[in-house]
């Protein structure tokens, strides 16, 4: 027999690491906001590989409620993964993403829910008043935010917060990898999907320890870097390791052509110019290698479109009430 598939209108999605002192606070509050929106909803909680009581109390929630779906993961993948298998099993025609830290309020699901409403695909969250620590965490969210608004031309405030509310038909087929969690709304502008903002409250963490690093600036620079060549690049990019590699090999071509006029006509003696005639030569090749690069990129890149089913994440158990039969 086929599955049977529950549809809840709405499916929250929440990664736990080591968040043992939060859980209980943040599902009761979710289920106050819940009930009230008066809609049908699954909430799906997954253990990124905590080592503290996180995985026995979601499996508590699990016994007790009927719309919780548990998925606990190998080890600890990171937010990205623990997402992307939220992002995999859910069935909610709406997907709110939340932290499970309790620095996101459950209050403001409405206000996200309200914006969909309106016709837009993607609502994210805006800490339009931040309490972080300002060096730490304000000055480099502000900086990367400012950086990634410009290339990909995405005009909200804050890419940084996982609280965005998205129509299951924006984020499907969805693939994330690394921290790239953090940068939805730009990675699935270049669909056309309608995007928004909506402000929310940032509270300060009360209990737990912040799994916040300054090793995670280094990572969101790189994935910047990343983000701008899968919106510009990804399916083209040729373009732009040909542009780069047509540009050193250009210039690389004119100076030796230059060498090569003033050597016939002007005496010049390459001798006295061999320093500039190995740049010309170095420049020609840097430049035909880009170039190679680029086809090189082309062919793996119509590999990844056409094959791309590889998972970054390993389950070791997943609980469900979802109801199947068996066949006989």
């Amino acid at each position: 027999m086929e599955e049977k598939k529950e549809h809840p209108q709405i499916s929250v999605i929440i990664p736990f690491f080591n968040e043992e002192e939060n859980i209980y606070e943040l599902y009761e509050s979710l289920i106050k906001i819940l009930k009230k929106l008066n809609s049908t909803y699954e909430l799906i909680f997954i253990d990124d590989g905590s080592f503290d009581n996180t995985c026995q109390i979601l499996t508590e929630l699990y016994q007790k409620d009927d719309n919780v779906q548990l998925i606990k993961l190998k080890k600890n993948f990171g937010q990205t993964a623990a997402l992307q298998a939220g992002f995999d099993v859910v069935q909610g025609e709406t997907i709110i993403s939340m932290d499970g830290d309790l620095q996101h309020d459950p209050e403001d699901i409405p206000k996200l829910l309200s914006k969909l409403e309106e016709g837009y695909d993607i609502v994210s969250g805006w800490r339009k008043e931040r309490k972080d620590h300002l060096l730490l965490r304000r000055f480099p969210s502000m900086v990367a935010n400012r950086i990634m608004r410009f290339l990909s031309g995405v005009k909200i405030h804050d890419f940084g917060t996982t609280f965005k509310a998205y129509k299951k038909s924006a984020i499907k087929g969805l693939q994330l990898y690394g921290e790239l969690h953090r940068f939805i709304p730009a990675l699935i502008s270049r669909t056309g999907v309608r995007i928004t903002e909506v402000p929310i409250k940032n509270i300060v963490r009360k209990k737990g320890k912040s799994k916040y690093s300054l090793s995670r600036i280094r990572r969101v620079l790189f994935d910047l870097l990343t983000v701008k060549f899968i919106i510009s690049f990804i399916d083209r990019p040729l373009q732009l390791f040909g542009l780069i590699g047509l540009g050193f090999g250009g210039i690389g071509f004119t100076i030796a052509f230059i060498l090569t006029i003033g050597f016939y006509f002007f005496g010049w003696s390459i001798r006295e110019n061999i320093g500039n005639l190995v740049l010309a030569v170095f420049l020609m090749i840097l430049g035909f290698q880009l170039i190679m690069t680029g086809l090189l990129a082309e062919i793996i890149s119509r590999i990844y479109f056409t094959t791309h089913k590889a998972k970054i994440y390993t389950i070791e158990e997943v609980k469900s009430h979802r109801k199947t039969e068996g066949k006989e």
